[in-house]
C-alpha cells in the first residue's frame, strides 16, 4: 500500500525483488501523489443521487416511473423523456407572463387557462409494424396527441394491418429464403406477401372512387385529405388512421411524398388502369 511521508512523496514498497530478499524502496514525485490523491469536488445539490425504487414501499407507478431520472444509464434518459411528456400535457398558456401586444381575449384568465400544448407525435413507419401501434392507436384515440406526423409507409402499414396480421421471426433469418417463401421481413417481423395483396384490393377501388370525385367535383386531394379518408374507409378500432378521422385530430402526415414504400405502387398502378 502507498505509504505518505513528511516530504509529500509516496513510498511504494515492492517485497522480495532484490537478490538477498530485501524490500526496495521507491519514490515518486509530487505530480502523481496530486493526481492519486486528488481532493473531490463536492456533488451533493448539484448532481441527483443515484437511488432505484424501492419496491417494499409496494408499486407506485407513478413513483416508479419518477425514480428512473435517478437510475442511471439508459433509465435516466426515460426518466428525463417522461419529465418532458408530462411538461407538455400539464403547460398552460396561463404559465406564462401575457405579451404586452397580446390581443384581449389572450389577456382573458379563462380563455389563458383552457390553451394547452399542441403536441405532435412523430414515428417511423417499423413502429407501426410493431406493437407499439396499439400505444400510438391509444394515443390517438384518447386526443392525447394533436398532430401525427409519420412516413408513408406508417399509413400504409397500419392499413395492412387490419387486413391481416404481423408475425414475430427472427432478426437473423435470411431474406432470400424467406422471399422464396413469400415472406417479408422488418427486424424481427414476418409479413406474409399475402398481405400487401389484400391492400392493394382494398386500396385501388378507394382510389378509383376518389379519382372520380376528383374530376366531378373538382376535389384536391392533399394528403391529410387521402389519410383521412383511408381513415373513413377501413372503419376498424385497431387503426390510429380510423381514430385520427373520428376525433378530428389534425392528422398530418410529413412526407416530403405520399408515394413512398409500396404505397407509390398503388398510386401508379391506379394512374395506369384509369388513363
Amino acid at each position: 500500500m502507498p505509504q505518505l511521508r513528511p516530504d509529500n512523496a509516496i513510498l511504494i514498497t515492492l517485497s522480495a525483488v532484490g537478490a538477498m530478499g530485501e524490500a526496495t524502496t521507491y519514490t515518486l514525485p509530487e505530480t502523481v501523489r496530486s493526481i492519486v490523491f486528488k481532493e473531490s469536488e463536492r456533488l451533493d445539490g448539484a448532481y441527483p443521487k443515484i437511488e432505484g425504487y424501492d419496491f417494499n414501499k409496494g408499486v407506485n407507478y407513478d413513483e416508479l416511473f419518477k425514480s428512473f431520472v435517478r437510475t442511471g444509464f439508459q433509465a435516466s434518459n426515460l426518466g428525463d423523456a417522461f419529465q418532458i411528456v408530462n411538461e407538455m400535457l400539464d403547460w398552460r398558456l396561463s404559465d406564462e407572463t401575457p405579451a404586452e401586444d397580446c390581443s384581449e381575449e389572450e389577456r382573458d384568465a379563462a380563455y389563458r387557462k383552457s390553451v394547452k400544448c399542441k403536441v405532435f407525435l412523430g414515428f417511423t413507419s417499423n413502429l407501426i409494424s410493431s406493437g407499439v401501434r396499439e400505444h400510438i392507436c391509444y394515443l390517438v384515440e384518447h386526443r392525447m396527441v394533436d398532430v401525427v406526423v409519420t412516413t408513408a409507409g406508417g399509413v400504409e402499414e397500419d392499413l395492412v394491418k387490419c387486413l391481416a396480421p404481423t408475425y414475430r421471426g427472427d432478426f437473423s433469418l435470411p431474406g432470400g429464403v424467406l422471399r422464396s417463401k413469400g415472406l417479408n421481413r422488418i427486424g424481427n417481423l414476418l409479413v406474409p406477401n399475402d398481405n400487401y395483396c389484400k391492400f392493394e384490393d382494398w386500396i385501388i377501388p378507394i382510389f378509383d372512387q376518389m379519382l372520380e370525385e376528383q374530376k366531378s367535383q373538382n376535389l384536391l386531394w392533399t394528403p391529410s385529405k387521402v389519410i383521412a379518408r383511408l381513415g373513413k374507409e377501413i372503419n376498424n378500432k385497431s387503426s390510429y388512421l380510423y381514430w385520427a378521422f373520428k376525433v378530428h385530430c389534425d392528422a398530418t402526415i410529413a412526407f416530403p411524398l405520399l408515394v413512398a414504400q409500396t404505397f407509390a405502387v398503388k398510386i401508379e398502378k391506379n394512374t395506369w388502369t384509369s388513363s
